[in-house]
């Protein structure tokens, strides 16, 4: 049986159960990570003494860099090998936490989460097409599922950590506790799977103009309010950027951003809808601990609970999406699923000061429900799609879409809060449903597209 087979019909087992567990304990290390921050960040803003407008950059920071990183990794990947760029990967992310706890100023912080995204990048670059590695083609489905399911504890549990650890110690040890999951990390790497390496030669121009072409984005969104004609510059670079990119890499038989895999219009459509809904979750996690907080008047302990309620909805749905995703149209599900993120946040922002909490974590949890909807179809929609030997390639991008759009939706919550101090929080809730409903709208397309391409 030759290589290539194998890799199609996933590991045996019990090399397939270490190798998921490893891929899942990865997982944990970065959704947890990630999770805690956000519920840390109005404690970091007041222990430091910065503005809530700049405090944000802690999250923007390491997404930027992730998002500028995540397609020359995956590029390397397939060229250097999975397992070797996975343990160099857990390696800086480790550093980079112990730096995190460290930092005494905003700009020690941002660095060391600028090296944090670059060891997390390593490691997200490779999800995708080490799920296509791991699991037989008839249980992918079931594969994203369980990642999906994993994301949505961590989502869970990392709030709720988060708060302790800020009512017990410091905000220092939410990095702190990266340390012992990376250690754990190292001994599982050797069950990864290893598919055939690329042999042609590694496009460093391609990989040098993909930074700006996203984070130049990221860059003039935020500027957009404070300083106009530098936005309008950093999009005008941007744009430059990647006209020259698409020419670039059109011709090319496996280039390093994947524009051949995006000729294919089922991971089109699904790339476009990933982005503005996980746009819709980001933004809403980042700005939904300054609303509960600064509306509400809730603590640390009832604002983890609250977002646990929306991974807990997300958790629970992730398995049934991915059984339902082998009957029903992809289009339909995920257009479901955003219209439920839509609905759940406008009863968050609906409802009055002195709501039940209950009502605000039913709302949360209907938004939760929405979000795991659409996650597991349109994820296997993306990766499956893809050729075999482009798995990695297809990973990369579902990683760089994820990311891109949490950065944009992060980025916009700091716009909200330069427009307006009083109803900054407010604006980033309505940006989160503004972002959802744009992935709606996506879906309604995508479904139309699926009929027509039925009725010729």
């Amino acid at each position: 049986m030759s290589q290539t087979t194998r890799l199609a019909d996933g590991l045996a087992t019990p090399r397939r159960y270490w190798a998921a567990l490893t891929l899942l304990l990865s997982l944990t290390i970065t959704v947890l990570d990630s999770a805690m921050i956000n519920v840390a960040l109005p404690t970091i803003a007041k222990s430091l003494e910065i503005d809530p407008a700049a405090i944000v950059w802690v999250v923007i920071a390491y997404n930027l860099i992730v998002v500028v990183s995540l397609l020359p990794m995956s590029a390397l990947a397939e060229r250097i090998g999975f397992r070797p760029l996975f343990v160099l990967g857990l390696s800086i992310f480790g550093l980079a936490s112990i730096l995190s706890a460290m930092a005494e100023s905003l700009a020690g912080l941002i660095l060391a989460r600028v090296l944090q995204g670059l060891g997390s990048a390593m490691l997200m670059c490779l999800f995708g097409g080490l799920t296509r590695g791991i699991y037989p083609l008839h249980k992918l489905g079931k594969g994203i599922s369980l990642n999906a399911m994993t994301v949505g504890f961590m989502l869970v549990l990392g709030p709720t950590l988060g708060a302790l650890l800020l009512e017990w110690v410091s905000w220092r040890w939410i990095f702190f506790a990266n340390i012992p999951l990376c250690l754990l990390g190292y001994c599982g790497a050797r069950f990864l799977p290893e598919p055939p390496r690329q042999s042609g030669r590694f496009d460093w121009l391609a990989c040098l103009l993909s930074v700006p072409v996203f984070g130049l984005s990221i860059i003039g969104l935020d500027a957009l309010v404070k300083q106009p004609l530098i936005a309008v510059l950093c999009f005008l670079l941007a744009g430059i950027a990647a006209w020259t990119l698409v020419r670039r890499s059109r011709d090319q038989l496996a280039p390093i951003v994947p524009v051949d895999l995006l000729r294919i219009t089922p991971i089109a459509y699904a790339v476009g809808a990933s982005a503005f809904s996980f746009a819709a979750q980001a933004s809403a996690f980042v700005v939904l601990p300054f609303y509960f907080q600064q509306t509400h008047g809730y603590g640390y302990t009832e604002v983890g609970m609250l977002l646990g309620a929306w991974s807990v909805g997300m958790a629970l749905m992730a398995p049934v999406a991915g059984v339902l995703s082998d009957r029903y149209a992809v289009a339909f599900l995920s257009g479901l699923g955003a219209a439920g993120i839509a609905l759940g946040l406008g009863g968050v922002l609906l409802v009055p000061a002195q709501t039940h909490f209950a009502w605000l974590a039913a709302a949360m949890g209907v938004a939760g429900v929405g979000f795991g909807f659409f996650q597991t179809p349109n994820n296997r929609a993306m990766l499956a799609g893809a050729p075999l030997s482009r798995s990695g390639a297809a990973g990369g991008m579902q990683a760089t879409t994820r990311v891109f759009g949490q950065s944009f939706g992060t980025t916009l919550v700091g716009l909200s809060f330069h427009l307006s101090t009083t109803y900054g929080a407010s604006l980033g809730v309505g940006v989160a449903i503004a972002c959802a409903l744009a992935a709606l709208v996506i879906n309604v397309f995508r479904a139309r597209s699926a009929v027509k391409d039925i009725s010729l």
